[in-house]
């Protein structure tokens, strides 16, 4: 089962995200089907685990699927989970898939990202929003975060800035302390920097509603050629991915948070 090595291998590892996710040694061992002896002895490198437990523990701690390569890695076993390309000819039907989602859901706005938030694709409702804006923004690889909260982006546009700057900004907190990546830090520092221009400080962002219309969650409220759509947005996944690439995937979509929203988007359409 467990052999004594020198070094400390993936114990800290194992560690670190047993004291993050708040589970005591002895918790994790009853949801692993080990022992709190075990798991000190794992997490101090007195003891390699076996791949299994290895992925066992990982799945109890919800380690996402990049950190469980790394988690192999560190205890000398091969990564299990393969890093595709989108653009790799196995991902046809992935592709496929999401270009189909992306139209059947238009003219609602929806686009899926990578996990640092490149945009992978994106339908003909977030074109519309995208419209007018500098072309040093729109060059690909378009990245939504830095898009949305650019002062020359969709920041000036976004009547309730603050708090939607502030969702987003939590929600990137929330995924690197998943994801760990230097990427998605420089990303974070890049646009938790940016200045709010002052179209951000506009009514809705003092409270004010120009409408009685009630909202199920903090929504986009953003202009369009005079007009203030109001959008809820959703975040799917794939669920048990197998691959890096697919497991990092996030399907957002916008859900028309009134009806002048949903009679003005059909409007548009052909």
């Amino acid at each position: 089962m467990t052999t004594v090595v020198p070094g400390a291998g993936a114990g800290p590892l194992l560690r670190g995200w047993r004291e993050q996710r708040r589970i005591s040694q002895l918790e994790l061992a009853l949801r692993a089907g080990s022992s709190a002896r075990h798991i000190s002895f794992v997490e101090t490198g007195r003891a390699r685990p076996s791949e299994e437990m290895i992925l066992r523990l990982a799945d109890h701690l919800d380690v996402p699927v990049r950190e469980r390569n790394k988690l192999l890695l560190a205890a000398g076993y091969a990564p299990r989970y393969t890093e595709t390309p989108v653009d790799d000819p196995s991902m046809g039907a992935l592709r496929n898939g999401i270009e189909r989602l992306l139209r059947g859901y238009e003219p609602y706005p929806a686009l899926v990202v990578d996990g640092s938030y490149t945009v992978v694709a994106a339908n003909r409702g977030i074109a519309m929003l995208l419209d007018g804006l500098p072309e040093h923004l729109l060059t690909p690889p378009l990245n939504g975060m830095r898009i949305t909260l650019h002062p020359e982006g969709l920041a000036p546009r976004i009547r309730n800035l603050r708090r939607w700057r502030g969702h987003l900004l939590t929600q990137m907190e929330r995924q690197m302390a998943l994801a760990r990546s230097r990427a998605l830090r420089d990303l974070y520092d890049e646009v938790a920097a940016y200045p709010l221009p002052e179209a951000g400080d506009g009514p809705d962002d003092r409270g004010d509603r120009e409408d009685s219309e009630p909202y199920v969650a903090l929504p986009l409220r953003i202009e369009h050629k005079g007009r203030v759509l109001s959008f809820v947005s959703s975040i799917s996944t794939f669920n048990t991915p197998m691959d890096v690439t697919v497991a990092e995937l996030a399907i957002e979509t916008f859900l028309p948070a009134d009806p002048a929203t949903v009679t003005y988007l059909r409007s548009l359409t052909p």
